[in-house]
């Protein structure tokens, strides 16, 4: 075993985490997390709107004869997230690059809104359909903002800008630098989108359907959660690796459910947004952690174990796991890495089916992720109580999991305290 774990080690770890530092993959990573404080506040408007109560209550009957209205902030924030991600996107590529990043953000936001083509409507003049501005268009989005900052770059390298004199304020120079740059990309998407007519969304959701597809499977939900508990047990941010890959996936599956749920649908589309990780499997952290956490302080024995436990409870409730992955630690440990890959494998498949068979209101609402497990579900399904009765059962599932390998564990430790005492009375 201790072969295995360090060929895995010297192999594995080394290209992971340079994958993870990659820099369009960061780029994008930190451009879905800017804008994650809009499609939270946002997403809190759709509750509102739609308030878990009884129908009969005057306050739910008020919220429905004024959804429209309670929902403008959704449709301002979430409902056209992909607006703010081009943004993040692009600035955050180009401040990767050393370029101006506040012209990388706004050329990114131009190529954007230059692959939608407006529609004209009576008394309101020249509209902007806002669908491909939400989680529908936010591959299109990643594409055109990569391809946007990097013309951006190549023309400042090869230095096809135009440079003024150092007398000129540097608000001015940075602008004139960036003249060229814009004009290329606008010239390029206008001949994408208008003279060749081409709909990139469309095109790109018939390349993106088979992974759309696959994503919201049972497969498709196991394969990450394998991935980023895989990946930590070796002492790698698992999220930072496979969320690079797999957020913006997650994002549509969010946005699409939302925008269902806004429109009064009985079902919504997709099982497994981000959403249904970090609550129904995420508890307490990667790997469900907080099982452990709950075994520790219930059956530990040693000493060092007693007080771990009571360290890392607070920061467990509120899915903050690193000193429980680097404290006992899981990293590196073939005894708990077990149940650390097992344990939310098992909750995932649990969960799955009772979400995929109706029985729990799929994950459409995004609460702060630092929520208590049972108070972030019954937010995100909408006040479904159901989903509370979940995560109870799989913290319950994570515990029974975890407890035989942690008394494994605990043994372990008294073992190694009671030589400690041993050669410290000997001396």
């Amino acid at each position: 075993m201790s072969k295995f774990v360090n060929f895995l080690e010297n192999n594995l770890s080394a290209p992971m985490a340079r994958l993870s530092e990659q820099r369009h993959l960061l780029a994008v990573r930190d451009g879905v997390i800017s804008s994650l404080p809009f499609i939270i506040v946002g997403s809190f408007f759709l509750i509102f709107a739609f308030p878990p109560l009884p129908e009969s209550w005057a306050i739910t009957q008020w919220a429905a004869e004024h959804a429209a209205d309670i929902l403008i902030p959704y449709r301002m924030t979430m409902f056209i997230m992909s607006l703010y991600v081009a943004f993040g996107i692009g600035y955050n590529l180009a401040k990767s690059y050393k370029v101006d990043p506040l012209s990388g953000a706004q050329i990114a936001v131009a190529a954007l809104l230059l692959t939608i083509t407006p529609s004209v409507v009576e008394e309101l003049g020249f509209v902007l359909p806002m669908q491909y501005l939400g989680g529908h268009g936010l591959f299109v989005t990643i594409i055109v903002s990569i391809i946007s900052v990097e013309i951006f770059r190549v023309c400042k390298q090869k230095r096809i800008t135009i440079k003024l004199p150092e007398q000129v304020p540097s608000s001015v120079s940075r602008s004139f630098e960036a003249l060229i740059p814009v004009a290329i990309v606008i010239f390029l998407m206008t001949l994408i989108t208008v003279v060749m007519g081409v709909n990139l969304h469309h095109l790109v959701d018939k390349i993106a359907a088979p992974l759309v597809t696959a994503g919201d499977s049972l497969f498709g939900v196991l394969v990450p959660v394998f991935l980023i508990t895989f990946f930590w047990s070796f002492g790698i941010h698992g999220v930072s690796v496979v969320g690079s890959v797999a957020r913006p996936l997650w994002e549509v599956y969010l946005v699409n459910n939302s925008e269902a749920a806004a429109n009064g649908a009985a079902t919504l589309p997709h099982i497994a947004p981000e959403t249904f990780y970090q609550w129904f499997i995420w508890i307490g952290g990667s790997g469900a952690t907080l099982g452990l956490v709950i075994a520790m302080l219930l059956f530990a024995r040693s000493k060092y174990m007693k007080n771990l436990g009571k360290t890392v409870i607070v920061p467990s409730l509120f899915n903050i796991n690193e000193p429980v992955i680097f404290g006992m630690p899981i990293v590196l440990n073939p005894l708990l890495i077990i149940p650390f890959i097992v344990t939310p494998l098992i909750t995932a498949t649990l969960s799955y089916f009772v979400v995929s068979f109706g029985w729990i209101t799929p994950t459409y609402i995004m609460p702060p992720w630092t929520l208590p497990a049972p108070i972030g579900a019954y937010l995100s399904t909408g006040g479904d109580w159901r989903a509370v009765v979940l995560v109870l059962v799989n913290i319950t599932i994570s515990v029974l999991i975890y407890l035989p390998f942690f008394r494994l564990y605990d043994k372990k430790m008294i073992a190694m305290e009671q030589d400690d005492s041993t050669n410290t009375v000997q001396n």
